[in-house]
């Protein structure tokens, strides 16, 4: 009981995070709770919070997303992914987590240090696309990257998290497909879902007017920060 009692509280203070900036509410849920529960089982639960997230914020929130720019990303992350599961079955995955690490690490260096607002030229923002896609099939971290990717294509924090959540919800739906068509999830993950939906739900529900409280400046640099500490914690996983 005592560890559904703590998954509730966390996954209402992480994703409650997770919808006012777009992103870490799952790096954040994974370093708390892996005392309770085995990584794996954090990963697939996490389907959940995540959608949740998604459906949530945009429905909530104006409407900025323009679905093509949306769809390009969508296909370089795609063709990421199918590089990345070559790489799975092809080569070491720690060559990779290193050079991941060393990428969102120094791209959150350079977001927290750069004046003003920095750009990126479009071959390196679709290349970024691919590294999320890629990320996101060896890893189950995308968010970083893909918002490192948005701080410096795309102007207005409200436009830059929703492009990032609705970049994250598209990716989380494919993943949750996945996880039953190979029948993944197992009762006690659907039981855990069942009883902190709820409650998060709520939570994500009126946290969300928090995003419009925050400052431009603030959210860029909690944001650079936390891609920042992203790229780090890969180096110890």
């Amino acid at each position: 009981m005592l560890p559904l009692v703590v998954l509730t509280v966390v996954g209402v203070l992480t994703y409650t995070f997770e919808i006012v900036f777009g992103l870490a509410g799952t790096i954040l849920m994974l370093l708390v709770m892996t005392v309770f529960y085995d990584s794996k089982t954090l990963v697939i639960y996490s389907t959940m919070p995540q959608i949740l997230v998604g459906v949530i914020a945009l429905a909530r929130s104006p409407r900025t997303v323009d679905f093509g720019f949306l769809g390009r990303m969508l296909v370089c992350a795609l063709l990421g992914g199918v590089a990345g599961l070559y790489l799975f079955y092809s080569f070491s995955t720690e060559v990779f987590d290193r050079l991941l690490a060393a990428v969102i690490t120094f791209f959150g260096l350079y977001l927290l240090l750069a004046p003003g607002h920095p750009r990126l030229s479009g071959p390196v923002a679709r290349s970024l696309d691919g590294l999320a896609g890629a990320s996101q099939a060896l890893f189950g971290i995308s968010s970083p990257i893909a918002m490192t990717r948005l701080l410096a294509t795309v102007r207005g924090k409200t436009e830059v998290r929703n492009y990032a959540i609705a970049f994250s919800l598209s990716l989380n739906l494919f993943r949750a497909g996945g996880y039953v068509v190979n029948q993944t999830m197992t009762p006690a993950i659907l039981h855990m879902m069942g009883v902190t939906a709820p409650f998060i739900a709520a939570a994500l529900w009126y946290g969300n007017q928090l995003h419009f409280r925050v400052n431009e400046r603030l959210f860029r640099r909690v944001v650079s920060l936390m891609i920042l500490f992203g790229g780090l914690t890969l180096f110890y996983r």
